[in-house]
């Protein structure tokens, strides 16, 4: 085997990740000394990002964009598989308010109710769009708004990517020039919605001040493997992350070779096969945790004395696997891609992210009125960019996590993936046929009629159960 830099595969990755590693560097250099960056909140992964897809379009450096988007791709399901794994704590758990189950179903049917709002307001605009202003427009991408927005570029890249084979051009670069724009809209919102409730008097002059205090960080649980085993902490998360998504692979793999053994159900196949491959990172998701379970019954039996998963270096991973996702994400957006598509992008990005902001101020005084503003700020950061940048708005107003916001943000996420289960059939059958995407709004519509009004019922029926229990221990003072 050559080894000289003559073999260009064999140096790709490596100069690839040279690069990001220069503009990881660069953007935090420029964040840190910058005070628009400072200000505006913007991710160092963003920045990065944008650095590399303005280096890439002016030819400056020239970017490995098949390596980027395979990066892009497998990011997202480790990042989520990491995220997974972790064991939640005691002490994590005791700082839900009240009910946690209540606090995780309940943000989770907020998540998704999210989508839903969003692919019901992208849906209308590209299928208004392909009317008047933009003939022949593919009726199907206003889905890219949720998936960009709500789930960020990796999803954005994935199904993007998949409407590019039912016929939408640039399908790939719109998703995730979607997805790129929602950190925009989450530093341009959240900001603006933090001055405005200041201006009113109804937020305190700390809220918004950086705060220089930590927040309490555990670096291993009781009865993890400890230093002195012969294999790093590190290996065995990297093995546990790599087993899980080993087993997704067989798991989707079997299940579409089972399935196509069977003449009848091809065309089911062709269908699932986008869906189970752009949504790897939910059964990935749910493997984890199935994983999780099962070592924790193994080690109440007796079978195992130590705790494998550590939660700290899970979320090393977790952030690395996004920053990496997200830097590749946005480099390889195609400008030329885009240049039929930018009055759609416009209009869908810009309405996107005021009805999402305006959207989660109503219900976070509904779903979280202990704490409604550290509840808007950490679910609309969410909604826009991903869970990184819900938290990062969430400390300008709660920077030591005294609300139980930051918890809800991650238990919400888990209880979400069971409630997300049809929009998996709503993205596969909106391309399919216009017939199928009016089925496919409407249906959307009504799921998310259920899912608001459920939410809204659940909130206040908490609500009622929450008084009467001040009023019982006022009564027994």
């Amino acid at each position: 085997m050559d080894f000289s830099s003559a073999n260009k595969e064999l140096w790709e990755f490596v100069l690839t990740s040279g690069v990001l590693a220069i503009l990881l560097l660069l953007a935090n250099l420029l964040r840190r000394k910058t005070r628009f960056f400072r200000n505006a909140l913007v991710p160092t992964s963003v920045i990065a990002g944008f650095l590399g897809l303005i280096f890439n379009e002016s030819r400056l450096i020239t970017l490995d964009v098949d390596l980027l988007q395979m990066l892009t791709y497998h990011g997202l399901a480790i990042g989520f598989i990491a995220l997974s794994l972790r064991v939640p704590r005691l002490h994590d758990l005791k700082k839900q308010k009240g009910d946690g189950l209540y606090n995780s179903v309940n943000s989770g049917m907020l998540i998704v109710s999210n989508y839903l709002m969003q692919g019901a307001l992208g849906l209308i605009i590209t299928i208004i769009a392909s009317f008047t202003f933009a003939p022949g427009f593919f009726k199907a991408s206003g889905i890219l708004l949720p998936m960009g927005y709500g789930q960020g570029p990796g999803q954005g890249n994935n199904i993007g990517a998949m409407y590019e084979s039912y016929g939408f051009a640039g399908g790939q670069s719109f998703g995730l020039a979607i997805a790129s724009i929602g950190f925009v809209w989450a530093s341009i919102g959240g900001i603006a919605y933090l001055y405005y409730l200041k201006k009113k008097g109804k937020l305190s002059d700390t809220a918004i001040r950086h705060k220089k205090d930590q927040v309490e960080v555990i670096f291993e649980d009781e009865d993890e493997v400890p230093l002195s085993e012969p294999v790093d902490r590190l290996t065995l998360q990297v093995a546990l992350i790599a087993l899980v998504y080993l087993i997704t692979y067989g798991v989707i793999y079997g299940l579409l070779w089972v399935l196509g053994r069977f003449p009848a159900l091809s065309g089911l196949v062709n269908t699932l096969s986008p869906l189970l491959w752009g949504f790897n990172f939910l059964i990935g998701s749910v493997l984890a945790m199935l994983l999780r379970s099962s070592l924790k019954k193994i080690r109440q039996k007796g079978l195992m004395s130590h705790q494998y998963p550590n939660t700290y270096l899970l979320n090393r991973i977790a952030g690395f696997a996004f920053d990496v996702m997200v830097v590749g994400a946005i480099s390889t957006i195609s400008i030329d891609d885009l240049k039929d598509n930018w009055p759609v992008f416009l209009i869908m990005s810009t309405l996107g992210g005021l009805a999402t902001l305006f959207y989660n101020i109503k219900m976070s005084k509904i779903v979280y009125p202990d704490y409604p503003v550290a509840g808007m700020m950490g679910m609309y950061g969410m909604m826009t960019g991903t869970a990184s940048t819900g938290i990062m708005l969430l400390r300008e107003v709660d920077p030591l996590f005294h609300t139980p916001m930051s918890m809800n943000l991650v238990t919400g996420s888990s209880t979400a993936i069971i409630f997300a289960a049809p929009i998996l059939l709503f993205v596969g059958l909106a391309a399919q046929s216009d017939l199928l995407l009016y089925v496919t709004l409407a249906a959307i519509f009504v799921y998310w009629a259920i899912l608001h009004f459920g939410l809204k019922y659940r909130a206040g029926k908490h609500a009622l159960k929450y008084k009467a229990t001040i009023r019982s221990e006022e009564e027994c003072d």
